[in-house]
């Protein structure tokens, strides 16, 4: 994002309240309308949805210096979906009248949201596909390659990533028992590895190969 742009949105939501919310705090919950437009300072937030099975499904991830939820904000879209955080995170609230207010206001504000939601598109879109005709291994490669490419922390020739096998059962939209199987087979092929709760992709170039040959 342009700094100054940055900077501008910066601005607006400073003269609003902030909030810190701990690791795994549910912000809005699923059917509630909220009443303010979130802006994420520090931390991430995870936007949810539960499997018929009861399996926590993760739709998207915001990270600094994401706003939401803005489908209820410009459309009022009724929100079906619940947000929370995965890290201990800051939050500046600002209502939800006077944010779109600002976006009225600011056409470059609205159309760097524009883009970056076009951006958030194409990510689903890919993974859909996935979802659809891909098969469980491609499904984990898919999930991982995008954390990789938001989220990732560079080390040496590969990219760490804060992420527990049930964190990315959520993300893949499968069973931990499934992306268990799936991790101990990317293990022996070498292209992770497990320390703690965390993934370490050895090399992302190997790993964005590996999701392309799985279409």
């Amino acid at each position: 994002m342009d700094q100054v742009l940055a900077e501008k949105i910066a601005r607006f939501f400073d003269g609003f309240p902030a909030r810190s919310f701990s690791k795994g705090q549910v912000i809005i919950h699923a059917h509630e309308d909220p009443t303010h437009v979130f802006r994420l300072v520090e931390g991430r937030v995870k936007q949810c949805d539960i499997s018929p099975g009861g399996d926590e499904i993760v739709l998207n991830t915001f990270k600094p210096p994401a706003f939401f939820p803005m489908s209820y904000a410009i459309n009022r879209t009724p929100n079906l979906y619940s947000f929370k955080t995965e890290a201990e995170s800051e939050l500046r609230l600002a209502p939800v009248n006077e944010a779109v207010g600002f976006l009225k206001a600011n056409p470059d504000v609205t159309f760097d949201l524009l883009a970056r939601v076009y951006r958030g598109t194409d990510g689903l879109l890919g993974r859909l596909a996935h979802l659809m005709a891909g098969t469980a291994r491609s499904r984990v490669l898919y999930a991982l390659l995008i954390e990789c490419r938001r989220f990732g922390e560079p080390r040496g020739a590969g990219m760490a990533v804060a992420l527990t096998e049930s964190d990315l059962a959520a993300h893949a939209g499968l069973t931990r028992e499934t992306v268990s199987r799936e991790i101990r087979k990317l293990k022996q092929e070498d292209l992770i590895s497990v320390i703690k709760n965390e993934i370490f992709v050895n090399r992302v170039e190997r790993l964005a190969e590996s999701v392309s040959l799985e279409l």
